[in-house]
Order: C-alpha cells, then structure tokens, then sequence
C-alpha cells in the first residue's frame, strides 16, 4: 500500500512580503572585512561560498493507513547520510545598513534493514517486531534579512537584523513491517508517505564579529536569529574564528539550526548541529 501525497505549500503572509524586500545573510559573512577601513557611504559586497556537514535530530510521523494508527521514527538514529548540498551567500553594506541572503540545500537520507529503532502511536514495539525502513528528508533554507550596524568600538561589530526565512521541506517515509502487531492491519504494514510543504517566518537576531589582534586578521564571528511565523518557532546561532586577506577571508563555524513546527506537519521537530567552513570575497 502506498498512501498519498499530502501537499501544504504555504504562501508568505503580507507583514512577510515587505520582509522579503530587505536580502539575507550567510553567518560566514556575517560583517564587514575586517582591517580595511571603509569609505563613509561607499557600498562593499561579499560573496561567500561554505560547506556545512551536520548531523540531524527530530521526529517524524506518519500515517499507516488513513485514520490509522502512525509509525514513529527518530531523524537521528534513522538517518546519517548527506546525499547532497549546496550553500552560498551574499552581503551588501555601506558601513551603516546593509542586506544579506543565504540559501542552504541538503539532501539526506538513510534506508535501515530489520530495525526496531521506531514506535507505533508512540508507544513501545513488541519484541518480535521490526521493520524495513527508507526515509529521505529534503530541504531548502532561505533567509533573507536587512540590517542596521550600532555604533560601537571599532575592534567590535554589532549588526541588528530583521527580515524572513523560508523553509521548503520534502520528507518521505517508507515501511515495511514484520512480527506480531496488535491494531496494526495487515495491507498498512507495507506503505509510503510523503509530503511537501514550504513555511514562512519573520525572524530578528544580531550578528558580527571581534577582532582578535590590533591587524583585525583574525576575528570571531558571530549570529543569532529567533522567529514564528508557520512553524511554532525556529532559532538558529553560530559562532568560529575567521581570517582575513586582501581578497576576503576563510571562515570556520559551528552552526546550529532548529525548527519546532506545527501539528499539521508529518515532522514534528527538526535540527542541524555541526561545522561550517567557507570562503568569502569581498569587492
């Protein structure tokens, strides 16, 4: 048995539209290069490219049947294979207000042979049961914010920021189950769900960076953002050490990224945790 498609794609509500119109941010970009001092009014761009290599909590469910009972699992002992990804940003600022973009892609997923590392309505599997698991997550994250840099001493960087971030998700669940289930019929022990639906929240946060030595080569850059919109909430920070040249910099991160979303979605909550490193160009 295979179920349906379920489809949700949100479109952005009006407040988040005009956010839109502000651009987003890489957290590898997060400021502007340090060591060069910038021309009042001049405007200087950044173009970042970075890898990011995390690992992925949360928790799915699914439906076995339609009003049926559903078959729990857990990202993190499910899945540990990114098939693929792609990141990149951009950074736009006069040394005063600024816009940034950051678009993130993974692609991952795992399939698990007689595994008994999932639940059926949440509750505990006998122990003659397991199953045949396939579950590929894909997802797109883009964050688009503008920015304002307070005032403060020129070895330190505070950016306040407020714009949107879109979060286009496409999991999908395969089963097949075996062994002794109670309630479980026997056409909804084989089955696959997927969906697909793409959430839009407004978000603020900070970011910049502090300089480590008198040249400003070498730096800590910083971020943090906080949002609601269509998931409950999302959040994300990051923190590394960065060092500048004539062209840019070379940039190291620990990022962290984490959606609790609503009831309505077959993912009940999501996160990624892990190292970033990329390369920025700045003119």
């Amino acid at each position: 048995m295979t179920n349906s498609v379920q489809e949700n794609a949100g479109t952005p509500p009006g407040f988040l539209r005009a956010a839109m119109l502000a651009a987003l941010l890489a957290p590898a970009a997060a400021s502007a290069q340090p060591g060069i001092q910038q021309q009042a009014d001049a405007w200087r761009y950044g173009l970042s490219v970075y890898g990011y290599f995390p690992s992925l909590s949360g928790t799915a469910s699914a439906p076995t049947s339609p009003g049926g009972p559903t078959i729990d699992v857990s990202a993190d002992k499910l899945i540990d294979a990114l098939k693929f990804t792609f990141m990149a940003s951009f950074d736009a600022n006069n040394g005063r207000y600024g816009l940034f973009t950051d678009l993130l892609y993974l692609d991952l997923g795992e399939s698990k042979q007689g595994t008994r590392d999932f639940t059926i309505d949440h509750k505990a599997i006998s122990g003659s049961t397991s199953a045949n698991l396939d579950w590929d997550l894909k997802g797109t994250l883009w964050t688009l914010a503008g920015y304002y840099r307070v005032p403060t001493d020129d070895r330190f960087t505070l950016d306040l920021l407020g714009g949107a971030r879109m979060f286009r998700l496409r999991p999908k669940l395969g089963w097949s189950i075996q062994g002794d289930l109670d309630g479980i019929a026997a056409t909804s022990r084989t089955g696959e769900v997927s969906q697909s639906e793409t959430l839009w929240d407004a978000v603020v946060g900070a970011k910049g960076r502090v300089a480590l030595d008198g040249s400003r080569r070498w730096s800590l850059p910083y971020y943090v953002d906080v949002g609601t919109g269509q998931s409950r909430l999302t959040w994300q920070a990051a923190l590394g050490v960065s060092y500048a040249f004539s062209w840019g910099e070379l940039t190291g991160m620990w990022r962290y990224i984490s959606y609790d979303l609503k009831s309505d979605s077959m993912i009940d909550d999501l996160s990624f945790n892990g190292p970033m490193v990329g390369a920025t160009f700045r003119w």
